[in-house]
């Protein structure tokens, strides 16, 4: 197929568009900034979109068979000044109205990477306008969903994983972290924790989604519960210290506005084996992820 990765220059994106391109599909990316020139991402195929602002080549579109949205805006993208519309504006109305787009252009088949909060966590929808509004855009891309526009979304919780030649700031800050590099910050993790999946695990769930997905479905995606004491420790680990204690107090590394069920409560569960199967994703992968990231960025 030839699959357009939008959001194809960051982490989620970048990951699954070149996993694409290795299993022999025709991949380009798209985002409102290019990758860097000389890496792996910098030489596929670049378009520039700003989705929010519907700010791209509606007949380009047009030359792909499938469509991967990877650029929903989570507390990583916010501006300061943005409050509950932002979120309104960039997922609930744009993530679908970009859709509808890629529907008008021809694109038979699309995946959209959401959020795990809406399935996991039904609860905070009345109360979080961030989860609100993607179960507002998962909905959205649903509506437009049919025989002609095989559109899903696949919902993932916190996705741990490396791009080649790609710098997450993110990941490098917990390598460094790890290894003692931020003395005297506290070496600690919050109580509570959650699910995660890899970059790696994802990927193959979304290929899987664009090759056997149903038309107006919401697949909650997910691989290993760990507490976030086992979450960063297995940072710790990977440089050969033992994992830090825990410490009922805001993380420097892992705010309390970041952990939308709350430090100290677990937002656990068990994918469903029927979607595991049907997408045809790795498990036990997370582990072997922070090990990835930690070979990239460890000093």
């Amino acid at each position: 197929m030839k699959i357009l990765v939008v959001g194809g220059a960051g982490m989620i994106g970048g990951r699954t568009a070149l996993y694409l391109q290795g299993r022999g599909h025709e991949v380009a990316i798209a985002g409102r900034n290019a990758p860097a020139a000389g890496t792996p991402l910098g030489r596929l195929p670049f378009l520039r979109v700003d989705y929010v602002a519907m700010d791209f080549d509606r007949a380009a579109l047009g030359a792909f068979d499938a469509l991967v949205f990877a650029a929903g805006n989570d507390v990583r993208h916010q501006p300061q000044d943005g409050g509950d519309a932002y979120w309104h504006e960039a997922n609930s109305i744009g993530v679908p109205r970009f859709f509808e787009a890629a529907r008008a252009a021809g694109v038979r088949k699309a995946v959209n990477i959401g959020s795990f909060y809406p399935q996991a966590a039904p609860e905070l929808v009345a109360t979080n306008a961030y989860v609100r509004s993607r179960k507002v855009s998962d909905e959205g891309v649903a509506a437009l969903a049919g025989d002609n526009f095989v559109a899903m979304s696949i919902n993932a919780p916190f996705v741990v994983g490396s791009v080649p030649g790609l710098v997450v700031p993110m990941f490098a800050a917990y390598t460094q972290y790890a290894e003692g590099k931020f003395a005297p910050m506290p070496e600690f993790a919050p109580p509570g924790g959650t699910n995660f999946i890899s970059t790696q695990s994802l990927a193959e769930a979304v290929e899987g989604g664009l090759e056997r997905g149903a038309a107006g479905a919401s697949y909650l995606v997910g691989d290993k519960n760990m507490s976030f004491q086992d979450y960063f420790g297995a940072f710790f680990e990977a440089v050969g210290r033992d994992k830090p204690p825990v410490r009922d107090e805001e993380h420097p590394m892992l705010p309390d506005g970041a952990i939308f069920f709350g430090r100290g409560n677990n937002l656990f569960y068990e994918t469903d084996p029927q979607v595991a199967t049907l997408l045809g994703y790795r498990r036990n992968d997370v582990v072997p992820a922070i090990r990835e990231i930690v070979a990239q960025y460890r000093s």
